[in-house]
């Protein structure tokens, strides 16, 4: 009895690996056939455009020998400011908060060599930070010069960009695709392959790049007593990844 049933275990175990061999054969075969011939390319495209916006970040910066003595004369100082550019015609939704910090200061007095001194607190300073969208840049220097008179004093800097960059990127993206097909055609022709269509394309990243290119026009529309700001173009980068088939 036992060898029967001994025998009956083994003969079921070679059915299993049996079936189970079978089973994979198909699979191994779809591994092993060969894979479309393909060829996969990345095309690069650029357009320059003449930016019709900054984003300046600017700041008022005041010192006071409490929090609310600083408190009070970074406000004064930022309500001025805030102020003069909503008259200078900037829109309420171009005006935006982008950081407020009270720090106290210290001093460190230097100890005698044996121990060392604690600091000593002598006063707190403000910092309020505002970003503005100035959508006329031919007022930009006027602007810039009359928010440091009223009380700005400190910068983030400047970025210039487009309100509307959407016909810009489009012809990125399509010079990003000619020059996947152009790639594309003169791999194959080097190898002497014939390209076949396009099976696959995807765009991969597009990003604004500033260009330092002074515009002519825009340096000579500012005032003598104007801060010169040179806007130069911003460039937006288009890449695209495509595959094609290779004709056999």
């Amino acid at each position: 009895m036992l060898r029967t049933g001994f025998s009956r275990a083994l003969g079921g175990a070679a059915v299993a690996v049996a079936l189970t061999a079978a089973a994979a054969a198909p699979a191994l075969a779809q591994e092993t056939r060969p894979r479309e011939p393909v060829i996969i390319v990345t095309g690069e495209g650029r357009s320059d455009a003449a930016p019709d916006m900054a984003i300046v970040d600017l700041g008022v910066v005041k010192d006071g020998k409490t929090a609310r003595e600083a408190l009070d004369a970074n406000n004064a100082a930022m309500a001025a400011v805030m102020k003069a550019l909503k008259e200078a015609g900037i829109a309420e939704r171009d005006l935006q908060t982008s950081g407020f910090v009270i720090s106290p200061q210290y001093q460190y007095p230097q100890g005698d060599g044996s121990e060392n001194k604690p600091p000593v607190l002598v006063g707190f300073q403000v910092s309020n930070m505002l970003s503005v969208r100035i959508r006329d840049l031919a007022r930009l220097g006027a602007i810039l010069d009359q928010t440091v008179t009223l009380g700005a004093n400190q910068s983030g800097g400047i970025r210039f960009t487009n309100d509307k960059p959407e016909a810009a990127i489009s012809e990125a993206r399509k010079k990003a695709v000619e020059d996947g097909i152009a790639r594309a055609r003169e791999l194959t022709a080097a190898a002497g392959i014939e390209l076949g269509k396009v099976l696959e394309i995807s765009e991969t990243s597009y990003r604004p790049q500033p260009v330092p290119m002074m515009r002519a026009a825009m340096a000579k529309d500012f005032a003598a007593e104007a801060v010169p700001v040179a806007a130069g173009e911003t460039s937006y980068s288009v890449t695209v990844t495509m595959t094609f088939e290779l004709k056999n």
